[in-house]
Order: C-alpha cells, then sequence, then structure tokens
C-alpha cells in the first residue's frame, strides 16, 4: 500500500526524463529533447485538466530538462544533459531524506495530495517511514552511479544507469520489501498467541508473543507459570537453559517455566509445561503465590508452584540442556557465582522465606 502510494506521487514528474532517454536512444539528443519536451508539456496540461493546478514537480522536471538540453546542444557537449538525472534524483534525495529522517513527511504529504481522500494509519506511516530510509541510500548510491558514467563511461553505459537500471534497483528493492512483509506476516499467524493482562489477572486483549518481547517503556504485562520440583530428600530440581537462548543462556533456572496461551486454563498450562520441559505427569501441585517479574524485555504476572515427589524429571533435550537436583546447602553457597538465573535467584528467596526454612 504505501510503496505504491509513493510510486504514484514521484513518477509523474520523472516520466519527461524517461522519455528522453527512450527517444534518445532512438533519433538522437536533439530530437529525443524535442520529444521530451512535447511529453512534459501535454502532461502539464493533462494534470491541470484533471487537478485544476498547475503540477510544479513535473514543471520543474520539464524546465530543467528544457535548460541543461539547451546548454548540452549549444555547447556541443552532452555532459550537462546528462548530468540530469543526477540532479533530479538528487532533489528527489534530499525530499525522501528528509521524510525519512526529520519530522515532516514530505512525501506522505505528497501522496495525500494525489490521491484524494486517503487515509494512511500511523503504524503504515511509521513503516513508511521506515521504507524511505532504504530508498534514500539507494538513490544517493544511483545518483553516485549516474555522475561515474556521465564521465567515464560510454553513452550506452550512461543510458542504462540512468534508466534501466533505476527500475531494476527499485523494483528489487520493492520485491525485496515484499517478501520480507510477506515473511513477517507469516511469522506472526503462526505465533503463540498470549493474553495481555492487567494486574488482577483479567485479560485485556491478545497479541503474537513477540508482541510481549519487545522491551521498552510500554512492555505488556502476560501471564506465566513457574514450577519448583522438589524430592524426599528436600532437594530441588533445576533445569539448564541452553547456551543458544537469547535469555540468561547457559544458566540454572526453574524446573518448569512457560508462557500461558490466550484461552488457555492455569492449571492446564502447568499441566503442559510440566510434561513437555521435563517428563512428568500426575504429581501434586501447590499454589504458593503470585507476583509480578519485569526484566529489559517483558513484564511478566509470575504464578508460582510447587511440588514434592520422587518421580524422576526427564528433561527435554530440545528444549533443555539437562537438569539435576540440587541440595539447598549446595545453591546457597553458589548463589554468588551468577550461575542461576536472577528469577531463580527471586523466587530461591521466596523459598527460603516461606516453606523451606
Amino acid at each position: 500500500m504505501i510503496n505504491k502510494n509513493f510510486i504514484k506521487s514521484i513518477l509523474p514528474g520523472l516520466l519527461p526524463l524517461f522519455i528522453f532517454i527512450i527517444a534518445d536512444e532512438i533519433w538522437g539528443t536533439r530530437i529525443g529533447l524535442y520529444v521530451a519536451l512535447i511529453f512534459g508539456l501535454l502532461e502539464l496540461v493533462y494534470t491541470y485538466i484533471r487537478t485544476k493546478k498547475i503540477e510544479k514537480f513535473i514543471l520543474s522536471d520539464t524546465l530543467l530538462l528544457l535548460a541543461l538540453g539547451g546548454i548540452s546542444i549549444i555547447l556541443d557537449n552532452d555532459i550537462f544533459f546528462k548530468l540530469k538525472p543526477a540532479i533530479i534524483e538528487s532533489i528527489l534525495a534530499i525530499i525522501i531524506g528528509i521524510s525519512a529522517f526529520g519530522p515532516r513527511n514530505l512525501i506522505l504529504n505528497m501522496s495525500k495530495r494525489y490521491l484524494k481522500n486517503i487515509d494512511i494509519p500511523l503504524e503504515q506511516s511509521r513503516l513508511m517511514q521506515k521504507s524511505m530510509k532504504g530508498i534514500f541510500y539507494i538513490t544517493s548510491f544511483h545518483i553516485v552511479l549516474i555522475i561515474y558514467s556521465a564521465f567515464f563511461l560510454s553513452n550506452e553505459a550512461w543510458a542504462f544507469i540512468s534508466g534501466g537500471l533505476f527500475y531494476i534497483i527499485f523494483i528489487g528493492y520493492f520485491v525485496f520489501e515484499f517478501l520480507k512483509n510477506k515473511r513477517k506476516k507469516i511469522k506472526i499467524e503462526t505465533e503463540e498467541i498470549l493474553p495481555h493482562i492487567d494486574q488482577q489477572g483479567s485479560v485485556i486483549s491478545v497479541h503474537p508473543r513477540s508482541s510481549f518481547h519487545k522491551g521498552g517503556k510500554d512492555k505488556m504485562l502476560h501471564p506465566v507459570v513457574h514450577l519448583h520440583v522438589f524430592n524426599s530428600k528436600g532437594e530441588i530440581y533445576l533445569q539448564k537453559r541452553p547456551i543458544d537462548k537469547l535469555v540468561q543462556p547457559g544458566m540454572w533456572d526453574t524446573a518448569v517455566g512457560g508462557h500461558i496461551s490466550a484461552n488457555e486454563d492455569l492449571q492446564l498450562a502447568l499441566k503442559r509445561e510440566i510434561k513437555e520441559e521435563i517428563g512428568l505427569e500426575n504429581i501434586d501441585i501447590k499454589f504458593l503465590k503470585n507476583y509480578i517479574w519485569e526484566t529489559e524485555i517483558e513484564l511478566e504476572m509470575v504464578y508460582m508452584f510447587i511440588s514434592n515427589t520422587d518421580k524422576k524429571p526427564k528433561p527435554n533435550k530440545t528444549e533443555l540442556d539437562g537438569g539435576r537436583f540440587w541440595k539447598i546447602d549446595e545453591i546457597k553457597k553458589n548463589i554468588e557465582k551468577h550461575i542461576f538465573t536472577p528469577n531463580f535467584e527471586n523466587e530461591f528467596e521466596i523459598l527460603i522465606n516461606t516453606i523451606i526454612n
């Protein structure tokens, strides 16, 4: 949507240049200039009849075409004319640069002028601004290529770089953006959906899992379950997080931990996570407490449970790097070595103050 609007807003002003490139290849510079000027004038008349006003972008492009083309013919040196595409694109790059990096989106305003009654949502406007940063860098690179080809390459090479290459670069860019956005959409559609809750645990809305792990000031509170597994010796089972985990890689953590999916019961989510992570079923589970835990990337409502069993946990090899039972004193001796996750250290303190002592 945004890319189409962008093309529609800049293409009319660049058409005289493309017409000249084609006509110059067929009939030569002088006749090519006449053809491009006539086309530019007809385009001005057409847009005036349609919109009842003179389109300044088309007018400026046509006048610049006339000025540089006239200088090239009078001086019998086409270098001035060859630099015209670079000049046009430099103006365009300035407009794009202001829109992409500045507070005022000139391209968006231009799109609204060409496309009557269009309403572009704020999120799409931000995506458009992000996309224009890539367009700015590509346009700047193309300008450098035009200038180089004007001085050092043949007329045929200049014609291709100024015309055909322009289309190839931008079509390639838009295809890349389309595929990237499509892949992102597919990823979101296949993501686990989690609930956004208030501090009382009531569901406010639901979102893809990745929406909850973006960090920043506007983190969304979401529910998770944690289970601490004790055996009859009073030892506590800990899982070893894989070294390739994004958060707390290679550290020792609570025996079971996982998200509660949208429309999933708390007890059902806990049983699912227990079976998935440590392979246990039909064990006695007791609720201990719930609390809010915040990190740099997320904000969680943790529902904390405990269990006492002599069944042997079977850690999921695809999710964990193993696990084992730890003596309480062994954990206390190693607590300062930072081998445990901060979340477990916090919950271990809760366990010490509630049930272990």
